[in-house]
């Protein structure tokens, strides 16, 4: 079975005063990103069977944003994770779990999805290289169990601004 994991970056936050880096919500922009980032996701990548979010409260509302529906588990460790630490949390994932959604933070998505790459020389992974904005997504596939994942074991497909 391939699997599709998705690794996306919160939708642009809002900077109200008096409130703390993890508390930050959406601004408007963030929610009108993400919720073109949820359209293309739904038109373009295989159902989503289940998600991996973190818990501050930019990436709940850009969960909510994206219309995506999936089962949810809420990982205080994806707020300030280096890659290995998503990885792990990755492989942690059921073995029934065709298409995994992982909603985090820069640097966290931007280098993960870089390690996970065997093809760096591609389109979509130079792309991802200049720049990895807010609401972005990271496509890769494996052709492996959750497991046995590790870095320059997945296929870059696709790297998508949605704008």
């Amino acid at each position: 079975m391939v699997r599709t994991l998705i690794l996306m970056r919160h939708g642009k936050s809002a900077y109200p005063d008096g409130i703390g880096d993890h508390e930050r919500p959406l601004a408007p922009r963030g929610r009108r990103e993400a919720g073109l980032a949820g359209r293309w996701l739904r038109e373009t990548q295989p159902p989503i069977n289940t998600v991996r979010c973190s818990t501050a409260i930019r990436t709940r509302q850009t969960l909510i944003a994206t219309g995506i529906t999936a089962p949810v588990v809420f990982e205080a460790g994806i707020y300030e994770a280096a890659p290995p630490s998503v990885i792990e949390l990755i492989q942690l994932s059921d073995d029934d779990v065709s298409t995994l959604l992982v909603i985090g933070h820069a640097p966290g998505m931007p280098w993960t999805a870089w390690e996970l790459a065997s093809n760096r020389d591609s389109a979509p992974a130079v792309e991802l290289s200049r720049n990895f904005p807010t609401s972005a997504l990271a496509v890769l596939e494996f052709d492996r169990p959750w497991a046995d994942i590790d870095p320059g074991t997945g296929k870059l497909t696709y790297f998508h601004i949605p704008r």
